[in-house]
């Protein structure tokens, strides 16, 4: 059941001259922790754990920009360097020395990076599947011969151009699809997610906050060894899931999690890749007791 206290107060911030959004679940004088998105969700899919945790924490959310109520980047530009540079320029808004990061997916593929150039910020990470690209990944996108890897990217970016968002005649029917893309999602996590992920169109159907851009990777990139260095340079204490059936790799069997100093995997069965919606029970024992011991 979701919790009868208030909910979180919206806030702003600019980077890069985006108005970007986040949430904050108040309790100012507690440690803070930033609760971090993954690609094509929004800040508020996070209510569960935030719920939970707004007791002992400082518990922020943020919108990634071109999610949620987040501004769309004028230009499109979605890398994951843009999207780190503005995770480093929350954490400098807030004027915090030091905070705790939970991550999801593309959020833990931002703040990994995060981490790794400013591990004396960090008193702990939680990265949900989103270490990054497997060196096999990494690999087979590097042998792409990179003329070949623009023109591709061109292609793709001018064809968004010209795509508009998917309407749904109904709230009902874009919760339907939610659904649709993960089964293990109870009726009311889908729902609560459906009603903050999508917006009104003035012919009153819905679609997606999400920028229809964001469906492009950028065609370069970190290379993987310089990947592997940022890897290295993640100190604090790191505590990676890894869902049994999700579409991404174990990171302890592909060699990713060897590479962190300080981390240790735990793999859920009956778990895909939103391992926290699927396992919350869980997740929150297991994230919980991480966050209590001592440093």
């Amino acid at each position: 059941m979701m919790s009868t206290i208030p909910g979180p107060t919206s806030h702003s911030y600019i980077s890069q001259r985006l108005r970007l959004h986040y949430v904050d679940w108040g309790n100012p004088e507690a440690p803070p922790l930033i609760l971090q998105h993954g690609g094509r969700d929004h800040c508020r899919s996070w209510d569960w754990v935030a719920e939970e945790l707004r007791h002992d924490w400082h518990v922020i959310c943020p919108d990634f920009r071109g999610h949620g109520d987040s501004a769309w980047s004028p230009d499109g530009d979605y890398s994951i360097t843009t999207l780190t540079y503005d995770f480093a320029q929350l954490v400098h808004s807030l004027g915090y020395d030091q905070v705790t990061i939970i991550a999801h997916s593309m959020g833990g593929f931002v703040t990994t990076r995060f981490v790794g150039l400013y591990p004396e910020k960090v008193r702990k990470f939680v990265n949900i599947e989103g270490l990054g690209n497997s060196a096999a990944f990494a690999a087979e996108r590097e042998a792409q011969p990179i003329g070949e890897r623009l023109r591709d990217w061109i292609e793709r970016r001018r064809a968004a151009a010209g795509r508009t968002p998917r309407r749904y005649p109904t709230l009902e029917a874009a919760y339907a699809r939610m659904k649709e893309e993960n089964t293990y999602l109870t009726d009311e996590h889908a729902r609560q997610l459906t009603i903050h992920a999508a917006s009104r169109n003035e012919d009153g159907t819905y679609s997606w906050k999400f920028d229809p851009y964001l469906n492009l990777w950028a065609p370069t990139d970190l290379s993987h060894a310089q990947m592997e260095e940022l890897w290295r340079a993640v100190t604090p204490p790191t505590l990676v899931f890894h869902g049994a059936e999700s579409f991404m790799t174990n990171p302890a069997s592909d060699g990713r999690l060897a590479l962190l100093p300080n981390a240790r995997l735990i793999e859920y069965d009956k778990a895909g890749h939103w391992l926290h919606h699927d396992q919350f029970d869980r997740f929150m024992a297991d994230t919980r007791a991480f966050l209590a011991e001592p440093l």
